[in-house]
């Protein structure tokens, strides 16, 4: 196969014998592989995922948050005031088809490329094991230098160390007891968050013995201190709360405080470097020990799974991705939406987020992934959208690079630029700067393939991984295919 065949291949092209895939977009096996193996299904599923997960960070990129990705105890007030009915709108919006489903798309892809970076090793490839242990640790070393230097809400550190720990001993089991393992894992945390917000929590609990104490309140009775207390518990609990807090001790939102946050997030890079750094690995050490990463690795197994069952390289039928994007939205928009408008008439107390958004939200996950992987592979298949889907595809190639573009874009808009718009824009309005982003992200990625083989962080990441420079470089011949292909 020349190297023009190669580029222009179907974006459905059955997969090579030799393929390899990584997370950051270039083929992978313990010599690093042609340009020619590139599956470009999974290369437009990771430039959507990478898109998509922009558009859930930007809530933390853009002001500060008292709750999870939900617009409470922000800079500007959201569910209030002339627009609090378009932001909620957004809210909806985002929750049914980006808050955890991007990342969990990217989880699964993750997944797909353990199976792809191993699948030499398996056929008795020497040191693979060495390399493919080296390759995280180096994806953990580039999360620890991004998390600390550009943004704490880093992602890559905990991928490498769950891919160093977990992935490489199960990926020789069958695709059925992957989709079996990693389901499970969806499944038990789901029953989990069940017991601990509906029973295990001692709120549920409180909001039984409180209910008690006002029936016989309006019922005349006259009060204890003790009845008193539970009512004034009860109060707390109601109060919106920091997300990971378990106790109905509450997290004011005080305007002061707020205030004061967005004049230190502003203050400069070297002012704020060391509490970057601080707020990173706490918040690594936190998702650790509460064990809050269990989703992903979930994730992660299922991508193993549909990975060497065809699903994640467009081969099954048409029908078959039809049949689960239909059933996967009819399981996850309806759950989302009820969950969120329950958490909204609650007032988004932490309470209501807990028990009707934290609890179903690795159902709706699940559903939400397969049904958007789903209907991105059926646009794969589809020869219309194939120019639609091009950029896409190149953004995936060059997703390590891509990710950490949008973290210095954001972070420079946002805090350490002139324009400095950390917690001076409405929950809507920072949908447009994620658009700027991914026109950015949609327009230099193409372009940079037309004349180099990898993004420059994917570039150093292979080198690294192999202890030796790659080559970079397209050769003449190879930058008029590229060329030919994208301006079809």
């Amino acid at each position: 196969m020349d190297s023009t065949t190669a580029v222009s291949s179907p974006i459905d092209a059955p997969l090579p014998p030799d393929a390899n895939e990584e997370l950051a977009g270039p083929p992978r096996e313990l010599a690093p592989v042609n340009r020619k193996e590139r599956i470009s299904s999974l290369d437009v599923l990771r430039g959507f995922a990478l898109l998509g997960i922009l558009m859930v960070n930007i809530d933390d990129f853009s002001g500060p948050e008292s709750l999870h990705d939900i617009p409470v105890g922000v800079g500007k007030p959201a569910l209030t005031g002339p627009h609090a009915h378009l932001n909620l709108i957004v809210l909806l919006l985002k929750w049914m088809f980006i808050e955890n489903k991007m990342r969990g798309l990217f989880s699964v892809l993750f997944g797909a490329g353990v199976i792809l970076f191993t699948r030499r090793s398996d056929r008795g490839a020497e040191k693979s094991a060495d390399t493919y242990h080296r390759r995280n640790m180096w994806l953990m070393v580039l999360g620890a230098v991004h998390g600390t230097l550009i943004w704490s809400g880093d992602i890559l550190l905990m991928y490498g160390m769950n891919a160093l720990l977990v992935l490489y001993p199960l990926r020789k089991l069958k695709p059925r007891t992957l989709l079996i393992a990693g389901t499970a894992v969806w499944v038990g945390l789901t029953v989990l968050a069940y017991l601990i917000f509906f029973h295990g929590f001692d709120s549920f609990a409180l909001r039984r013995k409180a209910a008690v104490v006002t029936a016989e309140q309006r019922a005349g009775k006259t009060l204890t201190v003790e009845d008193k207390k539970t009512l004034e518990q009860w109060k707390l609990v109601q109060a919106p709360m920091h997300i990971w807090v378990r106790t109905p001790a509450p997290v004011a939102i005080d305007p002061a405080k707020i205030q004061e946050d967005i004049k230190a997030k502003t203050s400069g890079y070297f002012a704020r470097l060391k509490e970057e750094g601080t707020e990173f690995f706490s918040r690594t050490f936190m998702i650790v020990a509460l064990g809050a990463s269990l989703d992903t690795i979930g994730a992660m197994l299922v991508g193993m799974a549909l990975f060497k069952n065809g699903f994640l390289t467009a081969e099954l039928p048409f029908g078959t991705y039809a049949l689960t994007a239909v059933i996967g939205f009819l399981i996850s928009i309806p759950l989302t939406v009820f969950a969120i408008l329950k958490a909204y008439a609650a007032g988004f107390s932490v309470l209501a987020l807990n028990e009707w958004i934290f609890t179903t939200q690795y159902t709706s996950t699940e559903a939400g992934v397969l049904a958007i992987a789903a209907t991105i592979l059926m646009m794969c298949k589809t020869g219309f959208f194939r120019p639609l889907l091009r950029p896409f595809a190149a953004v995936g190639q060059t997703a390590l690079s891509n990710y950490l573009l949008t973290s210095i874009l954001c972070q420079w808009i946002f805090c350490f630029g002139p324009l400095k718009l950390y917690g001076q824009l409405e929950y809507y309005q920072a949908v447009f700067v994620v658009f700027a982003v991914w026109a950015i992200n949609l327009t230099i990625s193409p372009l940079w393939l037309l004349a180099f083989e990898f993004g420059p962080c994917e570039w150093l990441w292979r080198s690294l991984t192999y202890w030796k420079l790659q080559p970079m470089r397209r050769s003449r011949q190879e930058k008029l295919a590229a060329t030919a292909v994208f301006q079809a």
